[in-house]
């Protein structure tokens, strides 16, 4: 996707062909292996390449689910054949015991391992949905603008008479479409593109890696010193 947008910044006409990105990244999974119009194709032999990617993400969903539990359960059974080859007086209850926390221990891992590959698989498509809505809101910023100017300043250069006040009243037009520019594209459109990008870091980008682990914040207080000294005095006391 991120290939497209450049591409299609500098190198597609738009005065020959206008092929659409969210058009294509739709199309590639839900229409694998069929041709592509010549007005949505980007460039030549764009068919192959999505057909390989797309073999290539559905051929890497099996490795995710299976990789890390086989090197775990690899390591676990190195590290009992070293623990059985130190325990010469091991009793054989011991082992078993052992060998049923283990069979345990190992369904868990796949069954987590599922769950992860589940929510990662449909992360990965709500997460790109998510991050189109920012061009999304590109275009829609340059169509709102289009249509500020054509209502406002485009009708007074084309039809207000210079010679009876036109120019008097262009500059109250001018003064409403400025107005329109600042209060709707300038402020409403940046406040909108600042909260999704802001809620796209905090949502989609940290879930790969935030835990939510640590100390809960406490501020400094004396009261609460004095409470716990307090705490502390009478559990002494006791």
């Amino acid at each position: 996707m991120c290939f497209l947008i450049f591409y299609k910044w500098f190198f597609v006409d738009a005065g020959k062909s206008n092929p659409s990105i969210l058009i294509t990244m739709i199309d590639m999974f839900l229409s694998v292996g069929s041709g592509i119009d010549a007005d949505d194709k980007f460039y030549e032999g764009q068919e192959q390449v999505q057909l390989c990617l797309v073999i290539l993400a559905i051929c890497m969903v099996p490795i995710m689910f299976a990789t890390k539990p086989l090197i775990e359960k690899y390591q676990r059974n190195k590290d009992v054949a070293d623990y059985e080859a130190l325990s010469y007086d091991s009793d054989d209850e011991d082992l078993e015991e052992r060998e049923r926390v283990e069979q345990a221990a190992e369904m868990d891992m796949w069954v987590n391992q599922g769950i992860h590959t589940i929510e990662f698989c449909l992360g990965v498509v709500s997460n790109t949905a998510s991050y189109l809505r920012l061009w999304a809101l590109s275009l829609a910023h340059s169509e709102l603008s289009e249509v500020l100017w054509d209502m406002t300043m485009y009708y007074a250069f084309y039809w207000l008479d210079w010679d009876e006040g036109g120019c008097i009243l262009l500059i109250f037009i001018f003064v409403a479409w400025a107005a329109l520019t600042v209060s709707i594209l300038l402020c409403m459109e940046g406040l909108s593109a600042f909260l999704h990008a802001l809620r796209l870091h905090w949502v989609e980008f940290q879930n790969k890696f935030y835990d939510g682990n640590g100390y809960k914040f406490l501020p400094f207080s004396f009261a609460l010193i004095l409470e716990n000294e307090e705490n502390l005095e009478e559990i002494m006391a006791i």
